[in-house]
């Protein structure tokens, strides 16, 4: 087991969005977490990855064991660099080129030499379909291709495990298309991974588990192939007809 969380708790002023979340990851695992929105999907992904603070919650991460509601900010640096992120929105730097923003924290966060940071990212850059453009700036690429740039900037750093919130919602089906095809390759090479999702698709043929949440809990949890072919709870049962009739 590479990542566990137990009862975590979050809550913006007197709303509470997570309440009381558990789930873990094994190594090479591929885990979506499903639901509505409003269901705390992207809220969990970045207390996950320190990017918010959870009220309450314990995690386990490569043997290491953190209270996740009094992190340090060296705990949390020291987990985010061995982790990688990928936004709904790309998060790009619009100033950088596709190569400057992969190498920029392989440069400023892991002190790698440049000419080392560079290499790796013109391969990392040329492994999810990108090396043609690694010269161009976000503005000159298609919204595919940013977000495709950002997983190699998420990758680059070889993490223990990625996490993507989202990652295809802004995209249109054609280029949400582009980028899925990257991460099923992600996943056959037994990249450990958690993906906020709704593309159902991707969901029951590259995931190896499911989480379904709704109102900030967990209403089922399973293999891919049980959750599909089988639910147990009712409430699943509801969301993959609505979602199969979309």
């Amino acid at each position: 087991m590479i990542l566990s969380i137990s009862d975590v708790h979050k809550s913006f002023g007197g709303t509470e969005v997570l309440k009381g979340i558990s789930l873990e990851v094994g190594k090479g695992d591929v885990v979506a977490l499903l639901g509505p929105s409003g269901s705390g999907k992207t809220t969990l992904l970045r207390c996950m990855n320190f990017l918010e603070s959870a009220g309450r919650g314990v995690m386990e991460f490569s043997g290491e064991r953190y209270d996740m509601s009094s992190m340090t900010k060296r705990d949390a640096a020291a987990v985010r660099r061995r982790t990688g992120f990928v936004f709904q929105n790309f998060n790009l730097f619009r100033n950088k080129s596709a190569l400057e923003n992969v190498t920029e924290g392989l440069i400023v966060v892991r002190h790698m030499p440049k000419k080392e940071a560079v290499e790796k990212a013109e391969a990392t850059l040329e492994k999810v379909g990108m090396k043609d453009w690694a010269r161009h700036y976000p503005s000159e690429l298609s919204g595919g291709q940013q977000q495709r740039v950002a997983i190699a900037r998420a990758i680059a750093s070889d993490p223990e495990i990625v996490y993507f919130d989202e990652p295809t919602s802004a995209l249109d089906p054609e280029l949400a298309d582009e980028v899925l095809s990257v991460m099923r390759m992600l996943a056959e090479e037994g990249m450990t991974m958690v993906v906020v999702t709704h593309a159902m698709d991707f969901a029951r043929n590259v995931s190896r588990h499911v989480v379904f949440m709704e109102g900030g809990t967990v209403v089922e949890t399973g293999r891919t192939e049980a959750f599909f072919s089988s639910p147990r709870e009712e409430r699943t049962r509801a969301f993959l007809r609505l979602e199969d009739h979309r």
